[in-house]
């Protein structure tokens, strides 16, 4: 059974969906799945430090320690994105990734199977290769956002990336589970925990968001039509 869900998970990803069924049947092998609980970490430890992930159920965020000992949130992943040694080279161990939803399940691949496997499949090893550019130019993205927008603009562009790919009502709205405290939301976005909180306020007064401790309600025309996204 958990070998069926192995090959159904790997064929709907869009990193392997083009594979034959015997190629997927060898990429099953070479895969281990866990599942995981809210609080724990996933890898950077001895097992896991030295493997491709992606996610097939649930909301991890990615932490990152600075020189002071203060965690800061880099990334917030949700199913079917990538995380880990994802440039197959060795990973920062002031990194880590912690669960945010109530339950995670996960499928990785120790970094040197992978990568010989994606070597003996050159289909794969391009996909591969643009999904890793598309990975440097989000980064880039928000690297420039942090660097030229203000900190409102910021925040309404979280919101918009958080919300884009998920199912939208009739009105344009996307309601998520919310996982994220101010203070995780600040570290994303470079600001405050303080400012930020004054901002949601701000925001859920305008109608372009709405939020509880269960979870958050995003109005993306409005985000939209503020940010001028066509």
């Amino acid at each position: 059974m958990l070998q069926t869900s192995q090959y159904w998970y790997l064929h709907d990803h869009p990193l392997f969906d083009a594979l034959s069924s015997q190629d997927l049947k060898e990429i099953c092998y070479i895969s281990k799945y866990k599942t995981a609980r809210k609080g724990e970490i996933i890898f950077f430890s001895e097992e896991n430090q030295d493997r491709v992930f992606t996610l097939k159920k649930g909301s991890i965020k990615i932490v990152k320690v600075d020189e002071e000992g203060n965690e800061l949130v880099k990334d917030i992943l949700k199913k079917g994105d990538m995380f880990g040694q994802l440039a197959l080279s060795h990973n920062s161990e002031d990194e880590y990734a912690v669960v945010i939803s109530e339950s995670v399940v996960f499928c990785s691949f120790k970094s040197s199977d992978f990568e010989k496997f994606i070597q003996q499949n050159p289909d794969l090893a391009l996909k591969y290769t643009k999904w890793i550019g598309f990975w440097f130019r989000r980064l880039e993205n928000r690297f420039s956002n942090i660097m030229f927008k203000d900190v409102r603009s910021r925040l309404l562009h979280f919101f918009y990336d958080f919300a884009k790919d998920q199912e939208i009502d009739e009105n344009g709205i996307v309601v998520l589970p919310n996982y994220l405290t101010h203070q995780d939301i600040s570290s994303l976005i470079c600001s405050t925990r303080q400012t930020v909180t004054s901002l949601l306020n701000t925001l859920k007064s305008e109608e372009m968001i709405d939020y509880s401790r269960k979870e958050m309600s995003v109005n993306l025309p409005k985000i939209k039509a503020s940010l001028k996204i066509k």
